[in-house]
């Protein structure tokens, strides 16, 4: 789509602005207090008799905007002095009605929770969200038009206590966990949130109107703020981390020392900075056998590239696995030389991020990490010598972001990311414009991006575009859009985000119906319908079109059934299979029907059932999924969970070779079993044991080898004859401790067994592959790691006291 047309749009767009029927926010009042506040949840202090309640919270789920049940009101105190501002929250309840499962930092499960919501600048663009449950649990969560990101994590003290009528908590939330102005006179956004587990309601004090899908402009407001200062927010985080690992090839043992720093440039501004990083206790990735043409995507487990990555996130152009990732390059050998040892990740050396907002809305974010030489191991033969050469070397990655946030709904952003190797690897550039435009009601919204792409490979440059638009109703049961999009042959964001496709254009159109209130069947009902076509740039050709049906379904008793048949009811073609410009192969008609059936997650065993069955227009091809995960509570403080998922692809198509100038297929048959196993055992709400326990099997039998043809279509190949079966064994298995004993500071104990086979030789016996993985050099790690967060005001004052 040619990059005038959407400025048109968004110009056309700018000019349709609805007049605001905001409704009338609610105004809690607030007072300064200059008297200890003991957190212990009991309220017991004159300064809390003294303050205006709030109260009169209105349900947000199911019946949005039904008054609040008189006998389980809501009554919330905010107090507030030089240090932190107080929240105290008394929720009514029969005691024994009160769920309080304890869980780990950041997980709601089933426990009754309150959370208060900030907005130091009043401007509906952020929300600093913080909750706790029953059980003692705390939350936190950085909140915007987007969604919430629950891997913001903050500093602060809460204490719930359960009373003969009641669950009452106390917040102290420092004012370094948040952000506002310098002004004499404060004026707040906020809101409260309850959720009643066992009754599956959740009530809001500003009300929230579902049939908006922005919740952050809905807040009240907070007043009666003055005199306070932002405080010096500046942290340090030492840690030292022992391991100890032992394989068949021998043991190590590995002692690091290093800090990672945070600190407040101004009231709105923060820089985190990691020195000598240390990422060795992260969860295991949940590793596949891959037979497509694409690479495996994996979730982000380090910490300093998940916390506030908000606005990196911006036009879906930063995958932080690229930073520490795989090598990019090949090693040259002779006929006499091997690799022993191919690096399947580069070590950081150091990593920078700022990130702020200023009070006229304008986000600014900078990423900045470096990765060090990388080397594989080359073994000689003959000579019996080894060699090192370089796979990777020194590698600067950056990431710069501007969001101008307008109307309190509305923001244009830009992004360039950069990855620069000093001219021994593939250098790129890649910027993009990013809008999303909505009517002050919130009715309307037109958004959509302009990239491009420079990558220089040494040997050649690329340039390429990349360029969508989408223009929706985004208010009320009905809602609907239409989208259209355009990306070029040389597009490419690889190098620090991930793409799957380009070199096409494509059209695709949605309608959805959700209903506001429960009926007398279903607490939520939502329908959806998608229409997706992508056509293939140079041809024409058609590779993508497909049509889906959905459902999402809760009943009274929140069990939740979801329903979707998606079919492609036209022959496509598949242009990245082949791995070979200009070549592509073909793919049948389909139909595909999957149910999801979970039960509601209060009962002390519940589940989750998901079915699959996909059916191709071609003799004997289809393929069936069934997926059973179980869980059971033991009591508040124990659970296990056990999943296991089933897949049989039969008569499948896929590249398995190239043999001269022959495109080699097989038609195989693809058979996967993955189990997990996750338990937890808490002490308390800040002490737990943790299990995760993973056996993943994968194998590919190839039953008849085919010839690509130029068309796209196959011929039988009668003369290959290659062994190119393969079986896919991995085993994870971690056990560990975790112990909060101070706000932010963690000592952690891990014990982690992992193994992997791969082989073109085999048996399909469970039984035998299982003892095989387990047994083909195991990895065994012990580490043990200790953090400390330090925060210089504490330590400031703790040494003027000491003087």
């Amino acid at each position: 789509m040619p990059q005038r047309l959407i400025y048109f749009y968004v110009l056309l767009f700018s000019t349709y602005i609805l007049n605001a029927q905001t409704s009338t926010k609610k105004v809690a009042k607030t007072h300064r207090v200059n008297s200890h506040i003991s957190i212990d949840g009991k309220l017991n202090e004159e300064e809390w008799k003294n303050a205006i309640p709030s109260t009169d919270f209105i349900m947000f789920y199911p019946d949005n905007g039904k008054e609040e049940n008189p006998t389980k009101k809501t009554e919330v105190k905010i107090i507030y002095d030089d240090d932190a501002i107080y929240v105290g929250a008394i929720m009514y309840d029969n005691p024994e009605n009160i769920l309080q499962e304890i869980k780990l930092r950041d997980e709601f499960g089933t426990s009754d929770h309150f959370g208060v919501f900030f907005n130091g600048f009043n401007d509906n663009q952020l929300e600093y969200r913080f909750f706790i449950s029953a059980a003692g649990v705390q939350l936190d969560a950085i909140a915007t038009s987007a969604g919430e990101d629950y891997s913001w994590d903050a500093i602060w003290d809460c204490k719930v206590k359960i009373t003969e009528n009641s669950w009452i908590a106390e917040f102290k939330i420092p004012y370094a966990a948040l952000r506002f102005s310098e002004s004499e006179k404060q004026t707040w956004g906020l809101n409260m949130y309850r959720d009643i587990k066992k009754e599956n309601t959740s009530y809001c004090w500003n009300f929230i109107d579902i049939k908006l899908n922005n919740e952050v402009v809905q807040a009240g407001i907070l007043e009666g703020i003055e005199n306070i200062k932002p405080p010096t927010r500046l942290f340090f985080i030492p840690y030292t981390s022992y391991y100890h690992n032992n394989n068949d090839s021998g043991s190590d043992n590995k002692f690091k020392i290093g800090m990672d720093i945070k600190y407040g440039i101004n009231d709105s501004f923060t820089l985190d900075a990691i020195l000598v990083p240390d990422f060795g206790q992260t969860t295991f990735d949940n590793v596949n056998l891959v037979l497509g043409p694409f690479e495996q995507q994996f979730n982000e487990n380090r910490p300093f590239f998940t916390e506030g990555t908000d606005l990196f996130n911006k036009g879906d152009l930063f995958y932080s696995r690229r930073i520490g990732g795989t090598p990019t390059l090949e090693p040259t050998l002779t006929s006499n030389e091997e690799i022993t040892e191919y690096p399947t990740t580069t070590n950081l050396l150091n990593a920078t991020k700022i990130s702020g907002r200023t009070s006229k809305g304008l986000g600014i974010g900078f990423l900045n990490a470096i990765t060090e030489n990388t080397y594989a191991t080359i073994f000689n033969t003959p000579a019996n010598q080894t060699r090192k050469e370089l796979v990777e070397p020194i590698t600067n990655f950056n990431v710069f972001v501007l969001d101008q946030r307008f109307r309190k709904n509305s923001s244009v952003s830009f992004i360039n990311t950069s990855v620069v190797r000093n001219g021994e690897g593939r250098d790129a550039n890649v910027s993009g414009l990013v809008f999303d435009l909505n009517t002050e009601t919130n009715s309307y919204k037109l958004s959509g991006d302009s990239k491009f792409s420079y990558v220089n490979n040494i040997d050649e440059i690329k340039r390429g575009t990349n360029s969508s638009i989408f223009i929706g109703d985004t208010k009320g049961k009905y809602q609907y859009g239409f989208g259209s999009g355009y990306i070029s042959k040389d597009y490419d964001h690889n190098d620090l985000g991930i793409i799957f496709r380009n070199n096409y254009y494509s059209f695709n159109a949605n309608a959805s119906y959700r209903a506001l209130k429960r009926t007398k069947t279903f607490n939520n009902i939502r329908l959806k319908t998608d229409l997706n076509s992508e056509f293939e740039n140079s041809t024409g050709k058609l590779q993508i079109g497909t049509i889906s049906v959905s459902s999402l379904l809760y009943n009274l008793r929140n069990d939740i059934f979801q329903f979707t048949i998606e079919g492609s009811p036209f022959e496509t073609f598949d242009f990245y299979f082949p791995g070979i410009d200009g070549r592509f192969n073909y793919n049948p008609k389909y139909i595909d029907f999957t149910s999801i059936i979970s039960s509601n997650k209060n009962r002390k065993y519940s589940f989750d059932l998901t079915s699959n069955f996909i059916k191709h227009d071609q003799p004997g091809r289809k393929s069936y999924t069934l997926t059973l995960g179980q869980e059971y509570r033991f009591s508040d403080k124990f659970y296990i969970r056990y999943t296991a998922r089933g897949i049989k692809n039969r008569n499948d198509i896929g590249l398995v070779d190239y043999d001269n100038n022959d495109i080699i297929y097989a038609r195989r048959n693809v058979n996967t079993l993955e189990q997990q196993f996750t338990s937890k055992y808490s002490i308390n709400n800040v002490m737990n044991f943790n299990l995760k326990v993973r056996y993943y099997w994968a194998y590919a039998i190839n039953n008849k080898f085919l010839t690509l043809r130029e068309d796209g279509y196959f011929d039988d190949n009668l003369t290959y004859n290659l062994n190119k079966n393969i079986n896919r064994n991995i085993w994870n298995f971690d056990f560990s401790y975790t112990w909060w004993f101070a706000p932010g500071s963690l000592v952690s104990v891990l014990y982690r067994n992992n193994s992997s086979l791969g082989e073109r030789t085999f048996n399909t016996n469970l039984g035998d592959n299982f003892k095989n993985v387990l047994s083909n050099n195991p990895n065994n790690t012990i580490s043990i790691s200790f953090r400390y967060y330090i925060d210089y005001n504490q330590a400031k004052n703790v040494f003027k006291h000491s003087e």
